[in-house]
């Protein structure tokens, strides 16, 4: 009998358990149904999104599941539930789960994509976002700020998701901390592919910001890991850690043009990361150090070359006495069995040190508080070319204790006890990862044990350091010679961000054809307009929103496009993702209308314009670009501006926020004869000393007789760009009281110009701007 009971309960019990895990799917086709289900929600319920497209869907994802038997909100097939137009997505409540979800071609109505709050009092805990996509969801103007995803409350995980493309201004996630609520939050952030981040052009464009500046002494213990970061090349900082006690293990920074900050905040750890750089690209960063207690360890740094603010290690100068939005002095910092494989200067201290502004910046903006109190032990650095400068200081270095570093580097010569020079024998296991050989190297293995440093128990790889412990960021090169990186582990599972690669077609165009515009809107981007040689009137602008390239089909014959449209208005517009390339080909006006013109509005992302071997006659202006507009790159060879009232203008982005119209602008073998104004006219302004941008050069041109209405009397404007080379140029008959202005304090220089009755190039060491913050 007693059996038998035991029987019908356990059989009871069974029955409850099934029914209650038991999931109700709720497929739903419209807004109203998504409503209603939402709203009569219960825990262990799955409300099913019917695939197709979404458009203009605000979702207020409020409920209360339980810990085992969450709320789900999903796709019914993951990647065919598209969001589109202006939609957005909001949750508040506790163990939620979104599944699945596929944000493109639209944008946000409010601030964010998807937001982990709906309102002050509905927020989310113990929630989560899987397998979701964001894709190129950006504002149709660059300059309005949104981001994408915002995490608040606690517990809340975002994972295996992919978020790619933002180039409106705005960090691409941020995580709050503002009250109670929200600190000490131990939200989740792993295995997402975080892809391609656009230039921007200035700051704010951050893939990731953990608090702010006012919180940035709250604890948040936020845990990073896992991701792959790819190409996020925003800004300077691809994460800015604003609070304290956040972890960042186990990712991979692939050819990201910034750095890892602790910008503000305190007690970090940085462990197993890789940053991965190219040769071509001297803007890959590694790891920028401010603020008190981080621990960075186990870290892979591999063909960094970028320099200060983006070098492979920063440690800065601090403020004294900073307030909480500047930079306070760097102490109490652990850096140890971290590996550095052909980075340019990898070591720099008291990066921004700028004692010598104290003329031009308040006093609250001196940076003279050096690293206090560091530790950076059992490090390796290595170098298959020798590198005249692997330490590079800015400020005395007499407040770190080095121990047990060692450097291969046959020009280097240590002056620091603690770091010594020694062949090291290094297998190439990969064409980016490089083993340490311990065979006829014992130094390899003479490590030095700090305080605390038992606490770190494995190398990059989880190899356990209490087993043949050895100095860098790998212990045992047997178990892991076959590792490679494989971003497919990373993200939507569902979803690839390798796209079809179409093969790109040759349209011969005559000079009998009178509709140069329809053969553009009929092309497919990537497709090249081959003209024969004779004359082509145009009558409308022609629309760029793809990428195109407009040549001459016989390279020595005479093509020339003859623009008669309306006052002020261009010949090639400029839109969002266009990429043009002219070659051969002249280009006439009536000084009334524009070469080249961006957007005035709708400017959602950058575009790319090169000319070579061309002719530009006429026009009123050569280029003319408005606020929120930016060119990833403008490349101009071998080219004549003859006649033209203005030339290049980039100074639209007047409101002196750091932000400027263009990253690279190169103008190389060209010819410009009576250009009245603004022959090259780049501007950026505003102090944001974090900003390392644009970028122009000038090189083996002639100016002659040009800036006869140059109010400035400065023939090529570049204040506030901090890359500027003027070199091997020619300035004839110029009416101008200066041929350049440059920055001395910044990488601004000149050489081997020619320059007769045109003025001089003048070097101010020190600029003095516009405080941004």
């Amino acid at each position: 009998m007693y059996k038998i009971i035991i029987l019908i309960v356990v059989c009871l019990f069974s029955i409850n358990f099934n029914s209650l895990s038991q999931t109700n799917k709720n497929l739903v086709s419209n807004p109203i149904e998504l409503k209603n289900a939402i709203k009569s929600a219960e825990p262990g319920d799955n409300i099913v999104l019917a695939n197709g497209v979404w458009k203009n869907l605000e979702i207020h994802f409020y409920a209360q599941g339980k810990k085992d038997y969450p709320i789900t909100l999903s796709a019914e097939t993951p990647g065919k539930v598209t969001l589109e137009g202006q939609s957005c997505l909001k949750i508040g409540g506790e163990y939620l789960v979104v599944d699945g979800l596929y944000f493109k071609n639209g944008y946000t109505p409010n601030n964010t994509v998807i937001d982990f709050r709906i309102s002050k009092n509905k927020i989310a805990n113990n929630c989560r976002v899987i397998n979701t996509v964001i894709e190129d969801f950006n504002q149709p103007n660059r300059y309005d700020q949104d981001h994408w995803v915002e995490l608040w409350g606690r517990h809340n995980k975002l994972d295996q998701c992919y978020i790619a493309g933002k180039s409106n201004q705005g960090p691409t996630m941020r995580v709050y901390l503002s009250g109670n609520e929200h600190i000490r939050n131990y939200h989740q952030i792993t295995n997402n592919y975080f892809g391609p981040r656009p230039r921007k052009g200035g700051p704010k464009a951050e893939t990731m910001q953990i608090g702010d500046s006012y919180t940035s002494m709250t604890p948040s213990y936020v845990q990073v890991t896992n991701n792959y970061f790819e190409k996020c090349n925003g800004e300077v900082e691809i994460i800015s850690s604003k609070s304290n006690f956040n972890e960042f293990r186990n990712n991979i920074f692939f050819e990201c043009e910034g750095s890892l900050v602790m910008r503000h905040g305190n007690y970090c750890v940085i462990d197993g990361n890789f940053f991965i750089g190219n040769k071509a690209n001297e803007f890959v960063g590694g790891i920028r150090v401010i603020n008190t207690g981080h621990w960075i360890t186990n870290n892979y740094f591999y063909d960094l070359k970028a320099d200060e603010f983006r070098s492979p290690l920063a440690i800065m100068n601090g403020i004294p006495k900073s307030p909480l939005n500047r930079y306070n002095q760097v102490t109490d910092v652990v850096i140890a069995y971290n590996s550095w494989i052909n980075c340019i200067s990898p070591w720099q201290f008291s990066v921004g040190a700028n004692m010598n502004k104290k003329d031009v910046l308040p006093k609250s903006e001196i940076r003279s508080a050096r690293p206090e109190r560091i530790v950076i032990a059992n490090n390796i650095i290595y170098n298959q070319l020798a590198d005249s400068l692997p330490i590079k200081a800015y400020d005395k270095v007499d407040g770190v204790l080095f121990k047990n570093n060692l450097i291969d580097n046959p020009k280097f010569e240590s002056e620091y006890e603690g770091i010594e020079t020694t062949k090291l024998n290094m297998e190439n296991e990969t064409d980016w990862l490089y083993l340490p050989s311990k065979d006829g190297n014992d130094k390899l293995e003479k490590t030095y044990y700090g305080f605390g440093f038992d606490d770190i128990k494995t190398d990059i790889f989880g190899n356990q350091r209490s087993k043949n412990n050895i100095v860098g960021a790998i212990v045992n090169e047997k178990s892991i010679s076959s590792f490679k990186i494989d971003k497919n582990k990373y993200g939507a599972q569902w979803y690839s961000p390798d796209k079809l690669v179409m093969k790109n077609s040759i349209v011969q165009v005559s000079a009998s054809h009178n509709n140069i515009s329809k053969l553009l809107n009929e092309a497919l981007s990537g497709d090249i307009l081959e003209l024969a040689n004779g004359e082509y009137k145009i009558d409308e602008s022609l629309i760029i929103n793809k990428t195109i390239i407009i040549r001459a089909k016989d390279q020595n014959g005479k093509v020339k496009l003859i623009y008669s449209g309306e006052n002020d208005t261009p010949l090639f517009q400029m839109n969002p993702k266009g990429n043009l390339k002219i070659e051969n080909i002249s280009l006439s006006g009536n000084i009334e209308v524009l070469a080249f013109s961006t957007l005035q509005n709708n400017m959602s992302s950058s575009y790319v314009l090169n000319l070579e071997a061309c002719q530009i006659n006429n026009f009123g202006k050569v280029l003319k670009v408005y606020r929120g507009s930016f060119a990833d790159s403008i490349s101009i060879n071998k080219t004549k501006f003859i006649n033209c009232s203005s030339g290049i203008e980039l100074a639209a982005e007047t409101e002196d926020k750091g932000d400027y119209n263009a990253e690279f602008v190169s103008v190389i073998d060209c010819e410009f004869e009576n250009v009245n104004k603004d022959v090259i006219n780049f501007y950026r302004g505003g102090y944001d000393e974090s900003t390392i941008g644009g970028n122009l050069i000038i090189k083996n041109s002639t100016f002659k007789n040009c800036g006869q209405d140059e109010e400035s009397k400065i023939l090529i404007k570049t204040r506030g760009i901090i890359n500027v080379n003027i070199s091997n140029n020619t300035f004839l008959s110029n009416p101008v009281k200066l041929v350049a202005l440059l920055w001395g304090e910044k990488n601004n220089k000149h050489s081997e110009n020619e320059i007769k009755e045109s003025g001089e190039i003048r070097v101010d060491k020190y600029l003095k701007q516009k405080l941004v913050y």
